[in-house]
């Protein structure tokens, strides 16, 4: 058994936090505001397929693993926390407005075909046939049902009763820097007292470059919007899926709640660390959620909250040691941090044993940026 402090308790340092403390060992958790952050207010889309881009091969490999893993992930959390982890699995539709979105999505699905991806591509009737929420502008697109989706609260509430069932301790305090003797790690400063460790797990999301100066650079905030929205008496039902769209090239997502609930995002900006929700990405979410789910028109608008991604340079997250011996970095997942928990949690368990990672954990090394320097 070792002492492992983990910094940050949003979706990445609580997975790997229960996991560690399941597997035998002492956990602190460093956060003064646990379960909030970018993972309060995700969308919570398990989307490694719809999310995939060229020359991100890498990212597409690693979340088609972790979401192969999702299942049983959600299983163990639900046993070991005594409530639901809010998986849904009814899939994902991308929908097209029009013609330069449509040939931007036929793009994508020879992209992925490419690559052995498969993806199934539907016409605008075919696709209201799944989802009769769709509005008429939809002109066609695609169905991924091996992309998921998750409600972001529901497994931030199971995963802080699975982590307090396992005998991780809280502790509400800011990490202000690691400590080390130059070679070895020996625990985290706060802004109260100092906390020693063995090993250190750094998951501070956007605030993680501010830990160690091996993070300097590698670590940015990138803002991104949501909505929730609730469905009222007499409107149209919501989607049962997850729907991503592109509206005239820009791009907007629909993620179902129980209840008939809906989350709608993401805006994308880098603006530093700046939350404020703004005029504008109001009005776009909702102009370009409209056009593909008009019902929505008559919902009822709940929240609107912005959070702030971890982004690294290549958009991979950084999973893995830094440089001193006992400091391990989770971050950098930048809009993939839920999808990512499951893989990310259990390459840090193999880490933290002296095990070699998921192999398709690898190539998120962090000393592929370190080595450089």
């Amino acid at each position: 058994m070792i002492e492992v402090v983990v910094v940050g308790a949003g979706v990445i340092g609580m997975s790997c936090a229960w996991r560690a403390a399941a597997a035998g060992h002492a956990v602190t958790v460093l956060d003064p505001a646990p379960a909030r952050g970018a993972s309060w207010v995700a969308g919570g889309m398990l989307a490694p397929v719809t999310e995939a881009w060229p020359g991100e091969e890498h990212l597409l490999d690693l979340g088609v693993e972790s979401v192969r893993r999702w299942p049983g992930f959600a299983a163990d959390l639900t046993a070991a926390a005594g409530c639901r982890a809010g998986l849904r699995t009814e899939g994902t539709m991308v929908a097209a407005t029009g013609a330069g979105d449509r040939a931007e999505l036929d793009n994508l699905a020879t992209y992925l075909t490419g690559l052995g991806r498969s993806v199934e591509r539907l016409s605008g009737r075919e696709l209201r046939r799944l989802e009769p929420a769709l509005g008429p502008d939809v002109r066609g697109g695609l169905s991924v049902p091996d992309d998921l989706a998750v409600d972001n609260r529901l497994l931030l509430t199971a995963l802080q009763a699975a982590c307090g069932r396992a005998g991780v301790r809280f502790v509400a305090a800011a990490a202000k820097s690691v400590l080390d003797d130059g070679g070895r790690v020996t625990g985290v400063r706060t802004d109260g007292p100092d906390v020693p460790a063995d090993a250190v797990l750094i998951c501070a999301g956007a605030h993680s470059a501010d830990l160690h100066p091996t993070l300097d650079g590698l670590v940015r905030p990138v803002k991104g919007e949501i909505l929730r929205l609730a469905h009222r008496a007499g409107a149209f039902p919501p989607p049962g899926r997850t729907v991503r769209a592109l509206v005239d090239g820009r791009p907007v997502y629909a993620v179902p709640r129980d209840g008939g609930g809906l989350v709608i995002g993401a805006t994308q900006a880098e603006t530093g660390f700046d939350t404020d929700v703004t005029v504008g990405g109001v009005r776009d979410l909702l102009r370009d959620a409209e056009r593909v789910l008009p019902g929505i028109a008559e919902y009822a608008l709940v929240e609107s909250a912005a959070g702030l991604r971890p982004g690294s340079p290549d958009n991979l997250p950084l999973i893995g040691p830094l440089g001193p011996e006992g400091l391990l970095a989770a971050t950098g997942h930048g809009r993939n941090g839920m999808l990512l928990a499951p893989v990310t949690a259990d390459a840090v368990l193999a880490l933290l044993h002296g095990d070699p990672p998921p192999e398709a954990a690898r190539p998120a090394a962090p000393h592929r940026f370190v080595s450089r320097r």
